[in-house]
């Protein structure tokens, strides 16, 4: 009976209800999407930073580095000489090292080229075909071959740089050879290949050379040459570059050794990515800070406007509470109908906040898929239970006052005055 009669009472003055709830539901809409975005973000960020302990690169920004050659989101610093790298590879402390080279794309869809260890990282397995194991071979990702519509077989002429428009490689075609099974993490969106083929295109491409006859290989060898038999120019491994190199490493301890040693005597530098990705997500988090803040704000001036509705409907129903105390309620029930007012318009506010956030997140997950393969879905998130709770904290304590008033009225004071 209190729900009911605490309902007609919202439904009596529409227009001050729907004031407070529009002020919860603006308030938590906001911090909710905030909390969708940084659960996917931080998920996703997880998902591909498999196994890497150390990035070696060539100098310039230390978190566009790691963000170009382990989430492949930004253009490279450059690239390093593989000769100069590789007493970092072979070094006793390196577990494991994959080195990558890249520059090239399809359909703005990077053209990665590395090892058959780059894919064991990731755990990447063939869903058709095989793995690539000649130059100028390629398995795509899942999302390559559902996007573009590539098939076993079908070839394909890579674009320099990374946008759609960029210079063809007329000369020297892909071949799509296997296609892998969708892993959720950044191999979905990436074309990949053996590093040969990406030296082979961008040698002759600078030499303004035609095609070369492709290399027979199955795994990397640093010390094999392959040749140029138009030009009679032979191209020791060693003599290539590469854009970076992961390195998975055997103790703790040498994460912290060998960074000082790249950085200090080489032109190279060697990033903890694990470092730059806690300060990446600390700058993202000052920033969704703030803006909980401001959202926590307008959550505060609902309180005190709930707070002011209720406390003004408590002065024009004076004479109906009185009534319900002479027909036999309670002062407890009476400050129980208050707070139940209270805790009905922050339910409704909280209800249509979180509906609000994930109409946000289903304008954005389309976009947030084509650019960053973040994939957005509507389940609750670590967070959203204490707004929850925060959200009903607000409703009960800007009921308090007057449910407390309510409770202690005078009533027969009320009845002689009306």
């Amino acid at each position: 009976m209190l729900g009911k009669i605490a309902w007609k009472n919202i439904l009596y003055k529409p227009l001050n209800s729907a004031l407070c709830i529009g002020l919860l539901l603006f308030g938590v809409g906001i911090i909710s999407l905030l909390l969708l975005i940084q659960h996917h973000l931080e998920q996703k960020f997880e998902q591909d930073f498999q196994d890497i302990d150390l990035v070696i690169g060539a100098k310039g920004s230390p978190l566009q580095l790691v963000l170009s050659s382990i989430y492949h989101l930004d253009t490279p610093t450059g690239n390093i000489k593989l000769a100069e790298a590789r007493s970092f590879m072979e070094h006793p402390l390196v577990e494991e090292a994959t080195p990558l080279a890249y520059g090239d794309s399809y359909r703005s869809y990077r053209i990665l080229g590395t090892t058959s260890d780059y894919l064991k990282k990731y755990d990447a397995q063939l869903a058709q075909g095989r793995g690539f194991t000649k130059s100028m071979e390629v398995s795509i990702g899942a999302e390559v071959a559902e996007k573009i519509g590539l098939q076993l077989g079908d070839k394909f002429e890579g674009n320099h740089g990374e946008l759609p428009h960029g210079q063809a490689h007329e000369h020297h075609p892909y071949t799509v050879v296997g296609i892998l099974e969708r892993t959720n993490t950044v191999v979905d969106r990436l074309i990949l290949t053996d590093l040969e083929s990406v030296w082979q295109v961008h040698v002759d491409h600078t030499d303004n050379q035609p095609s070369i006859d492709p290399v027979q290989a199955t795994e990397l060898d640093f010390g094999r040459a392959f040749n140029n038999k138009r030009s009679e120019q032979a191209i020791t491994a060693d003599s290539m570059e590469v854009t970076a190199v992961l390195l998975k490493l055997k103790t703790k301890q040498a994460a912290l050794d060998m960074p000082p040693l790249v950085n200090g005597q080489t032109n190279m530098q060697a990033v903890l990515p694990a470092f730059e990705v806690n300060r990446f997500f600390y700058l993202l988090g000052v920033g969704v800070t703030t803006i909980k803040l401001i959202t926590g704000g307008i959550m505060l001036m609902a309180g005190f406007s709930m707070f002011f509705v209720l406390y003004s409907r408590l002065r024009d129903r004076r004479y109906e509470l009185a009534l319900m105390r002479t027909v036999g309620y309670r002062p407890r029930q009476l400050f129980g109908l208050l707070v139940l007012e209270g805790l009905f318009l922050a339910g409704l506010g909280y209800a249509l906040g979180w509906i609000l956030s994930r109409v946000g997140i289903s304008l954005i997950r389309q976009q947030a898929q084509n650019d960053f393969d973040l994939h957005f879905d509507a389940s609750w998130v670590q967070g959203e239970g204490w707004l929850l709770l925060i959200t009903f904290l607000i409703g009960v304590l800007s009921a308090l006052l007057p449910a407390w008033q309510a409770m202690r009225m005078d009533v027969s004071a009320i009845l002689s005055e009306s």
